[in-house]
């Protein structure tokens, strides 16, 4: 039979910390301390495949009960204690413990073994009957509220009453008469609850806890936590039984929570919270305001000083901070936990450079230290952590940062209030290309619908700037300039703080303010006076130094190239040509175009147009001198240009020259059921060539501009949503010609690059046959996914997060890349491409280039680059690190 108990005490264990996926990491790391000689209550720990089976099979393994008997006569022994004995009372605790932690997402029971006889025993043989009953108390409170389903706030309210009868400040004041009064009303109320006593029979209270930790695997807070943490739903919890420690036994007791470094900072430093007369949970829930852990020092010196040698062992031991919970039974150290400590982004780079130089790891192994996506919190600003407070409403993250400003609910009003110096957050149930000038405007975008992708998530990403979106809760009502939640109302002209980063919006100007690597990369902090930038910076020239994949930013501008480059990128893997067109000027010209009669007039409207992204090219390719630029030619169907009624309608048919009902038959003939694989990308190209032509002469005019300038210019012209080669064909025709036209104006030749965005599945199955015209692919995964898994980006949020709560998707595949299906097409296009082409260079430009599992996969999968929004090329530098390997 298999083992399924393992069991430690006095310096010896039946597992070590290697045994993590068996045990999880709390028993894993009791065993390894145990091992380790440092002072460890005895215990012993029940697998994690026991709650797989338990939550499989709803009952207990046959064969656990014998081996867990077996294990708790090991521990009689080795405590010198028996459970249930009312003479000398054996007491445990019962915790949960996952393989990779989940810091309160399960349950615990302390002091488990207790009843009205074995409570009597613990009082006389500690001296302490105040002691026995708040023990009491607290098994009472926690396993009526784990176990029984007793309403925690039921118990709390009968101990507040009897602090308020006594007289007393702190639970810990209140005498041990009132303690075992509140005892026998606990009793009461469970009866009364449900119907039922409380089990005295210690085993039954085993079990029972037993069975309540590992159902606590299901509960909501959990499955949550391990959603959006990447954790894997199998193996479940492992059951670590302890022999219970008592921290509540008087002034020479207490317990705390420390960590070997500053969590917050990474400085090296203990640092951590203690309080004298207590049991874990009043540090860990904050029942009791605790002291700083330096008070130690004075009230409990011996153990103290034991503590600070535990804590230097085990961090040198784990190399890693750890952080620690442990208690001091009258003098006497125990350690109840060690585990790797939860830090901050900012720590975490310190921490790791700091282990670097002290010797514990090295260079590969701090970049592992540091979870890419984590970075993050070192680009956009934060809400001062003083002025936070209950949020609004919660939505998706689907952009960093804080933004505070008033509320507007128009994109041609959030322009116009910011032209004024008004900081303004955009409101819409969701946003369009056409509002892509508020989005410019605002400070932070907040929608009602849409996901991570989503247009709103995708452009905000992209201009770095603070978006929540898909926020269900909220009735936005644009006609009346207000938006509902619940019985609140905020009106255009209110203000609002937003957190890009856990999807909160609060009511009210928060104050925020500008990261340090912001600070530096603006100009206005020294380098030398910015500790965080440091680190983040020495980290990333590891990263730069051991990866292989290329890492470029989608950008569309010239200031968005800017802050590329300063973020490391090494060139322009996607810049969206529709964007410079819904500016000013442009977009007259843009419509004019699209209305126009014939040829003449829409060639007419182009050459507006020509000056103006030949401009926008130039500065483009000035800022990434010497890297790689992808321009993608026009891709969004026309419709999206065009205004749809009121008075821009008017005033459109106005300045063309027609009757404002031709034009809204124009319009009206352009509407497409789905205009996302309608007349968009190379067959808008293929329909009206004079676009391309103008596109083209205006990527290669502002490349002769820049060489003759002195700049290096590299530039790849990239025909979209290409499902034949035919179409490929087509298109690259012209690019050629019209480089070959602006060769012999000029007289200057520009070295250059004609590829395809692969976005169809036809396009992956037939990259033999588009490879042998194109130079490089860039695999456009936000609407490959679409076209792949048959979902709108925009619409299946309303079910993608069920999906994923139900495992049927294990993640949402707009924001990690579905390489069972879209991967496979990539890996297919990649390796039938360069079968046809040797040396074709292969890279993607969706959302996906940014996300780190995704990073992984394109540097297994052999493709050049990445490409994603600017301020996730720091994410996308250190994953490609990572992917190569420690």
């Amino acid at each position: 039979m298999q083992q399924s108990v393992y069991f430690f005490a006095n310096g010896r264990a039946e597992a070590t910390k290697d045994d993590k996926d068996l045990l999880g990491g709390k028993g894993a790391n009791l065993a390894e301390m145990t091992n380790l000689g440092v002072p460890v209550p005895p215990g012993f720990t029940l697998a994690c495949p026991l709650c797989d089976r338990y939550l499989a099979d709803g009952r207990i393994p046959a064969e656990l009960p014998a081996e867990v008997d077996r294990a708790l006569a090991r521990l009689e022994e080795a405590s010198g204690k028996r459970f249930g004995d009312p003479e000398s009372p054996l007491l445990v605790s019962v915790r949960s413990g996952a393989r990779v932690s989940m810091p309160g997402m399960m349950e615990t029971i302390l002091n488990l073994g207790l009843n009205d006889d074995t409570v009597r025993g613990l009082a006389v043989l500690s001296g302490n009957p105040r002691f026995a009953y708040d023990s009491y108390r607290r098994l009472l409170q926690m396993y009526g509220d784990v176990v029984l389903g007793v309403p925690l706030h039921d118990f709390e309210h009968l101990l507040a009453a009897k602090r308020l009868t006594t007289g007393a400040k702190t639970d810990a004041e209140l005498p041990a008469e009132a303690l075992q009064a509140l005892v026998t009303e606990y009793h009461q109320l469970i009866r009364s609850v449900t119907g039922t006593d409380f089990p005295h029979d210690p085993r039954e209270q085993l079990w029972g806890a037993i069975e309540a930790v590992w159902k606590s695997w299901t509960l909501k807070k959990a499955v949550d936590y391990r959603r959006v943490n990447g954790i894997a739903e199998t193996p479940g919890t492992a059951v670590n039984i302890v022999a219970m420690v008592f921290g509540n036994l008087g002034d020479d007791s207490g317990t705390g929570v420390a960590f070997t470094r500053d969590p917050s900072t990474g400085e090296r430093i203990f640092y951590g919270e203690f309080l004298v007369n207590a049991q874990g949970e009043d540090v860990v829930a904050g029942i009791r305001t605790p002291q700083p852990i330096a008070v130690m020092a004075d009230r409990l010196p011996d153990a103290y000083a034991e503590l600070l040698r535990t804590q230097s062992l085990l961090e040198r031991h784990f190399r890693d901070m750890q952080d620690l919970e442990f208690t001091v039974e009258r003098g006497r150290l125990y350690l109840l936990q060690t585990r790797t400590g939860k830090r901050t982004a900012a720590a975490a780079v310190r921490i790791a450079r700091d282990l670097v130089s002290e010797g514990l790891i090295s260079r590969p192994e701090a970049m592992h230290r540091v979870p890419a996506q984590q970075l993050d919190q070192l680009l956009h600003p934060v809400i001062d952590a003083a002025a936070r407070g209950t949020p609004l409403c919660i939505g998706l993250p689907a952009s960093p940062g804080a933004a505070s400003g008033i509320a507007v609910f128009d994109a041609d009003v959030a322009e116009s209030r910011a032209a004024r110096g008004d900081a303004v957050i955009l409101i819409r149930d969701e946003t369009t290309p056409e509002d892509f000038h508020g989005i410019v405007a605002a400070r932070a975008v907040l929608t009602s619908r849409g996901g991570m992708t989503s247009h709103a998530a995708v452009v905000a990403r992209g201009m770095g700037k603070c978006a929540v979106v898909g926020c269900g809760v909220l009735r936005v009502d644009a006609a009346h300039h207000r938006v509902t939640v619940g019985e609140t109302e905020v009106r255009e002209g209110d203000w609002l703080t937003l957190d890009g980063g856990t999807g909160e919006v609060f009511l009210g100007d928060l104050p925020t303010m500008p990261s340090e690597v912001m600070q530096v990369s603006a100009g206005t902090r020294s380098a030398e006076a910015a500790p965080v930038y440091r680190g983040f910076a020495e980290l990333l020239g590891w990263a730069d130094a051991r990866r292989r994949l290329k890492v470029r930013a989608n950008a569309d501008t010239p200031h968005d190239a800017k802050v590329a480059r300063g973020f490391g990128a090494e060139g322009i893997g996607l810049c969206r040509t529709e964007h410079m067109f819904f500016d000013g000027e442009r977009i007259h010209a843009m419509r004019e175009m699209i209305v126009a009669h014939d040829e003449g007039g829409r060639r007419r409207a182009l050459a507006k147009l020509l000056p103006m992204q030949r401009e926008d090219f130039e500065g483009i390719f000035t800022a990434m001198d010497g890297f790689p630029v992808t321009i993608r030619l026009l891709d969004p169907p026309l419709h999206e240009f065009l205004p749809h009624g009121g008075e821009e309608a008017k005033l459109l048919a106005r300045r063309v020259g027609v009757t404002r009902s031709e034009l809204m038959r124009v319009v009206d003939a352009l509407r497409e059921t789905n205009p996302m694989l309608g007349h968009r990308g190379c067959r808008l190209g293929i329909t009206y060539p004079e676009i391309t032509e103008m596109q083209a002469r205006a990527i290669f005019e502002a490349a002769t501009a820049v060489t003759r300038r002195g700049g290096i210019v590299l530039p790849e012209v990239m025909i979209p949503l290409v499902g034949t080669v035919e179409e490929f064909r087509h298109q690259r025709t012209i690019v050629d010609r019209i480089a070959a036209a602006v060769a012999r104006e000029t007289g200057t030749a520009i070295k250059y690059l004609v590829g395809t965005m692969i976005e169809l599945p036809r396009a992956a199955l037939t990259a033999r046959a588009i490879a042998a015209e194109a130079e490089f692919f860039s695999f456009g995964t936000n609407d490959l996914t679409q076209t792949t898994l048959g979902l709108s980006r925009d619409d299946a949020g309303r079910f993608l997060p069920l999906y994923v709560e139900r495992g049927i998707f294990r993640d949402d595949p707009f924001q990690v890349l579905d390489v069972d299906g879209v991967g496979r097409l990539i890996t297919l296009a990649t390796t039938e491409g360069r079968a046809a082409r040797t040396g074709l260079k292969v890279g993607i430009c969706g959302e996906h280039g940014g996300e780190p599992r995704s990073v992984g996969f394109c540097h297994a999968t052999g493709l050049d680059y990445v490409s994603c929004s600017p301020f996730r090329v720091p994410i996308a530098r250190l994953a490609a690190a990572q992917a190569v390997g420690a």
